[in-house]
Protein backbone atom coordinates (compact mmCIF):
# COMPACT_ATOMS: atom_id res chain seq x y z
CA UNK A 1 0.00 0.00 0.00
CA UNK A 2 2.85 2.53 1.12
CA UNK A 3 4.84 1.68 -2.10
CA UNK A 4 1.47 2.00 -4.61
CA UNK A 5 1.27 5.50 -2.62
CA UNK A 6 4.72 6.71 -3.02
CA UNK A 7 4.55 5.67 -6.94
CA UNK A 8 1.55 7.66 -7.36
CA UNK A 9 2.77 10.73 -5.23
CA UNK A 10 5.69 10.75 -7.64
CA UNK A 11 3.70 10.43 -10.75
CA UNK A 12 1.39 13.56 -9.19
CA UNK A 13 4.27 15.43 -8.09
CA UNK A 14 6.24 14.56 -11.13
CA UNK A 15 2.98 16.07 -13.79
CA UNK A 16 2.57 18.94 -11.05
CA UNK A 17 6.15 20.21 -11.97
CA UNK A 18 5.81 19.33 -15.64
CA UNK A 19 2.78 21.58 -15.52
CA UNK A 20 4.48 24.02 -13.20
CA UNK A 21 7.22 24.42 -16.00
CA UNK A 22 4.71 24.35 -18.81
CA UNK A 23 3.13 27.23 -17.26
CA UNK A 24 6.85 28.96 -17.13
CA UNK A 25 7.13 28.53 -20.50
CA UNK A 26 3.92 29.96 -21.63
CA UNK A 27 4.90 33.16 -19.12
CA UNK A 28 8.07 33.26 -20.97
CA UNK A 29 6.82 33.65 -24.55
CA UNK A 30 3.48 35.61 -23.77
CA UNK A 31 6.23 38.06 -22.78
CA UNK A 32 8.52 38.08 -25.34
CA UNK A 33 5.04 38.39 -27.59
CA UNK A 34 4.03 41.26 -25.87
CA UNK A 35 7.40 43.17 -25.78
CA UNK A 36 7.95 42.51 -29.48
CA UNK A 37 3.67 43.77 -30.27
CA UNK A 38 4.16 46.54 -27.78
CA UNK A 39 7.61 48.26 -28.93
CA UNK A 40 8.47 46.41 -32.72
CA UNK A 41 4.98 46.64 -33.61
CA UNK A 42 3.65 49.42 -31.52
CA UNK A 43 0.08 47.61 -31.74
CA UNK A 44 0.14 46.23 -27.76
CA UNK A 45 -1.45 43.01 -26.87
CA UNK A 46 -3.78 43.58 -24.24
CA UNK A 47 -4.33 39.72 -23.36
CA UNK A 48 -1.13 38.27 -22.92
CA UNK A 49 -0.46 40.66 -19.79
CA UNK A 50 -3.76 38.67 -17.90
CA UNK A 51 -2.82 35.46 -19.43
CA UNK A 52 0.82 36.05 -18.32
CA UNK A 53 -0.12 36.75 -14.33
CA UNK A 54 -2.28 33.66 -14.64
CA UNK A 55 -0.18 31.36 -15.86
CA UNK A 56 2.30 32.69 -13.25
CA UNK A 57 -0.46 31.96 -10.21
CA UNK A 58 -0.78 28.39 -11.68
CA UNK A 59 2.99 27.77 -12.00
CA UNK A 60 3.45 28.63 -8.24
CA UNK A 61 0.62 26.61 -7.53
CA UNK A 62 1.28 23.63 -9.51
CA UNK A 63 5.57 24.14 -8.13
CA UNK A 64 4.47 23.82 -4.50
CA UNK A 65 3.94 19.69 -4.39
CA UNK A 66 7.66 19.58 -5.60
CA UNK A 67 8.54 21.39 -3.03
CA UNK A 68 6.65 20.01 0.27
CA UNK A 69 7.84 16.49 -1.12
CA UNK A 70 11.56 17.61 -1.17
CA UNK A 71 10.56 18.95 2.92
CA UNK A 72 11.47 22.44 1.71
CA UNK A 73 8.46 24.57 2.86
CA UNK A 74 7.78 23.63 6.12
CA UNK A 75 11.36 23.23 7.82
CA UNK A 76 12.32 22.96 11.43
CA UNK A 77 15.83 21.98 10.43
CA UNK A 78 17.75 22.92 13.94
CA UNK A 79 14.85 21.42 16.26
CA UNK A 80 15.54 18.24 14.20
CA UNK A 81 19.21 18.20 14.15
CA UNK A 82 19.47 18.69 18.14
CA UNK A 83 16.17 15.83 18.46
CA UNK A 84 16.68 11.75 18.89
CA UNK A 85 15.62 9.93 15.96
CA UNK A 86 12.30 9.27 17.61
CA UNK A 87 11.34 12.55 18.46
CA UNK A 88 12.11 13.58 14.80
CA UNK A 89 9.51 10.93 13.87
CA UNK A 90 7.09 13.04 15.67
CA UNK A 91 8.51 16.12 14.52
CA UNK A 92 7.35 14.79 10.85
CA UNK A 93 3.44 14.40 11.95
CA UNK A 94 3.06 17.24 13.68
CA UNK A 95 4.53 19.53 10.85
CA UNK A 96 2.57 17.53 8.50
CA UNK A 97 -0.69 17.79 9.98
CA UNK A 98 -0.04 21.64 10.27
CA UNK A 99 0.69 21.45 6.57
CA UNK A 100 -2.34 19.09 6.13
CA UNK A 101 -4.86 21.83 7.80
CA UNK A 102 -3.04 24.61 6.24
CA UNK A 103 -3.53 22.78 2.68
CA UNK A 104 -7.26 22.25 3.32
CA UNK A 105 -8.23 25.50 4.16
CA UNK A 106 -6.52 26.93 0.87
CA UNK A 107 -8.33 23.76 -0.86
CA UNK A 108 -11.89 24.70 0.67
CA UNK A 109 -12.05 28.20 0.50
CA UNK A 110 -10.37 28.35 -2.52
CA UNK A 111 -12.91 26.40 -4.21
CA UNK A 112 -15.06 28.72 -2.81
CA UNK A 113 -13.56 31.51 -3.95
CA UNK A 114 -13.33 29.83 -7.57
CA UNK A 115 -17.05 29.53 -8.15
CA UNK A 116 -17.75 32.36 -6.75
CA UNK A 117 -15.54 34.15 -9.16
CA UNK A 118 -16.32 31.72 -11.87
CA UNK A 119 -18.95 34.64 -13.17
CA UNK A 120 -16.61 37.00 -13.70
CA UNK A 121 -14.62 37.30 -17.15
CA UNK A 122 -11.11 38.01 -17.59
CA UNK A 123 -10.44 41.47 -18.90
CA UNK A 124 -8.84 41.46 -21.98
CA UNK A 125 -10.33 38.06 -22.29
CA UNK A 126 -14.27 38.09 -21.58
CA UNK A 127 -14.89 34.75 -22.58
CA UNK A 128 -12.81 33.46 -20.19
CA UNK A 129 -14.33 32.84 -16.89
CA UNK A 130 -12.71 33.78 -14.01
CA UNK A 131 -12.87 29.76 -12.34
CA UNK A 132 -9.71 29.02 -14.51
CA UNK A 133 -7.57 31.20 -13.20
CA UNK A 134 -8.94 31.08 -9.24
CA UNK A 135 -9.47 26.86 -9.14
CA UNK A 136 -5.52 27.02 -9.24
CA UNK A 137 -5.49 27.24 -5.56
CA UNK A 138 -7.33 23.81 -4.97
CA UNK A 139 -5.82 22.19 -7.75
CA UNK A 140 -2.22 22.73 -6.21
CA UNK A 141 -3.51 22.34 -2.96
CA UNK A 142 -4.55 18.72 -3.89
CA UNK A 143 -1.32 17.82 -5.41
CA UNK A 144 0.40 19.53 -2.31
CA UNK A 145 -1.54 17.49 0.13
CA UNK A 146 -0.27 14.26 -1.74
CA UNK A 147 3.35 15.61 -1.47
CA UNK A 148 3.17 16.28 2.00
CA UNK A 149 1.87 12.73 2.56
CA UNK A 150 4.25 11.49 0.23
CA UNK A 151 7.36 13.14 2.25
CA UNK A 152 5.97 11.91 5.59
CA UNK A 153 6.07 8.27 4.28
CA UNK A 154 9.07 8.58 2.79
CA UNK A 155 10.75 11.91 4.04
CA UNK A 156 13.65 13.47 2.02
CA UNK A 157 15.70 16.07 3.58
CA UNK A 158 18.92 15.97 1.26
CA UNK A 159 19.83 19.47 2.58
CA UNK A 160 19.74 18.20 5.67
CA UNK A 161 21.96 14.88 5.00
CA UNK A 162 24.77 17.03 3.04
CA UNK A 163 24.88 19.24 6.19
CA UNK A 164 25.83 17.42 8.73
Amino acid sequence: MKKAFLMFERGATFAALLGACAMLVIAASLGMFQIVTRFVLEQPAEWTEVLIRFSLIWMVFLAIPSAFRQGAMVSVDVLYRWSPPRVRRVLDYVVAVAALALIGVIVWWGWDYAQRGGVQSMAGLESVSMFWAYVAMPVGGVFSAIGIVGNLLDPQRLELETAQ
